[in-house]
């Protein structure tokens, strides 16, 4: 049975709309036809951890013997090659993408061999990618309660630095990090100070002593940062003549 392209297909991608490539088809013969006709899902949507299967089909004349599919990245960082994709019935492809995959405007180019293996038709067709990645990793490095012994009433300094990793550690800037104490005999932790990160993901803070104990800082994270909890840091207090 003849495989008989139906149509160009359309779909809105980042803006831009997907055509199937007009007039992309070679005029080696008149009744040549190869058309990228639908590509399922679009966007694809790539999830941390997990794999998603797009699959491509494309509509040939019946003097098509052979297709074959590639995919890249606009910018072409990256390609996947024939041997990368699943070759199903009747001209359908599938492709895996996964969180490795660079997010963001794709483009699908099919070629059409004749039996002899020349080629004779070519299509192209423009696909979105978006993955979505899980929080990033954040720690607290360098935290420290300073001194180490002081009068009650008097001040105690904090400071550490809030980093990223991103390919290595770097420093989180313009984040709030909170500062915890909890107090010798006590279980629970109480809030005393909070500073936002400055540059390089450094932070300062103080509170007045009280009474020896522990403290800690802590990060609670957003939408793409997940939350760190620094080493705890312990404080000496002696002396009298202060009230909270």
């Amino acid at each position: 049975m003849r495989k008989i392209a139906v149509g160009i297909i359309s779909a809105l991608v980042g803006g831009a709309m997907l055509v199937s490539g007009a007039g992309a088809a070679s005029a080696d013969r008149t009744d040549t036809q190869l058309r990228i006709r639908d590509i399922t899902p679009n966007p694809v949507v790539v999830k941390a951890g997990a794999e998603t299967t797009a699959y491509f089909n494309i509509g040939a004349s019946s003097d098509v013997k052979k297709v074959e599919l590639s995919v890249a990245p606009e910018e072409g960082v990256h390609t996947l090659r024939t041997k990368d994709i699943r070759d199903l019935e009747g001209w359908r492809f599938a492709i895996g993408f996964n969180e490795n995959d660079p997010a963001g405007k794709w483009k699908a180019t099919a070629v059409a061999f004749d039996s002899a293996g020349k080629e004779i038709a070519k299509d192209s067709a423009f696909f979105a990618v978006d993955v979505q990645k899980g929080k990033a990793e954040t720690r607290i490095s360098r935290f420290t309660a300073d001194p180490y012994k002081v009068r009650k009433g008097k001040s105690i300094y904090f400071s550490g630095r809030l980093q990223v990793d991103d390919e290595g550690w770097e420093g989180v800037r313009g984040e709030r990090v909170n500062v915890y104490y909890r107090a010798n005999g006590s279980s629970g932790w109480k809030w005393v100070a909070s500073a936002k990160t400055k540059w390089g993901g450094k932070f300062y803070a103080k509170t007045r002593a009280f009474k020896s104990g522990t403290f800690r800082a802590v990060y609670n994270g957003d939408d793409e940062l997940a939350g760190a909890t620094s080493r705890t840091d312990y404080v000496r207090v002696y002396g009298y003549g202060w009230r909270r």
